[in-house]
């Protein structure tokens, strides 16, 4: 069976939202790591803000090969900007219709637990979910995450939007990894215990 990877961005204090503070800690090491990542994996798990601003903006990169930001511009790894606009996606939204759906994407309708568990099911390589804070929660609620790769930054911003919500029922992990880039970000690397 597909496992489902979530793979997120976070401050120290455990803020994800708007990771434009990731920027000045990019480095070759990272985008090819994340780039190795992606290439393990045949689909993408997305919510609705993150797909809206992936697809906003990665079409765009796969022109250059640039990421282009307020912060500075860098390089990605050729073909990273293909793999991304090219592997299929599967959207969580409650707003979007299935004819909305661009970017090689396709709205994930009726029960999202049951729709996952059948993406689980196929064959092929492992499901990526990155961003999507609300999908993700409700994964990890519903048990569907099999591992979680937390890059963490050397970064403390006090307020925004943390990775996990506030929720009435325990998860452990158990660490499987961890990896020290040189920037100073660490991921690491958890399964759900048994």
């Amino acid at each position: 069976m597909r496992k489902v990877i979530v793979s997120e961005f976070v401050t120290l204090d455990g803020v994800m939202e708007d990771p434009i503070w990731t920027v000045p800690f990019n480095t070759d090491e990272q985008n090819q790591h994340k780039f190795e990542e992606l290439l393990g994996c045949d689909a993408l798990l997305l919510g609705r803000v993150t797909y809206e601003g992936f697809a906003a903006a990665w079409p765009k990169t796969g022109e250059t090969n640039t990421v282009v930001n307020p912060v500075r511009d860098f390089s990605i790894p050729e073909g990273f900007a293909e793999r991304m606009n090219t592997i299929p996606k599967y959207v969580a939204s409650r707003t979007k219709t299935p004819e909305q759906m661009k970017w090689n994407a396709s709205l994930i309708q009726g029960n999202l637990a049951e729709e996952v568990l059948k993406l689980k099911q196929r064959p092929g390589q492992d499901i990526l979910a990155l961003g999507s804070r609300e999908l993700v929660n409700t994964l990890m609620q519903e048990d569907l995450v099999d591992e979680y790769r937390i890059m963490v930054f050397p970064v403390v911003l006090g307020s925004g939007r943390h990775l996990f919500k506030d929720q009435d029922q325990l998860k452990t992990l158990q660490h499987i990894a961890t990896k020290t880039l040189r920037s100073g970000a660490v991921e690491l690397t958890y399964r759900p215990a048994k």
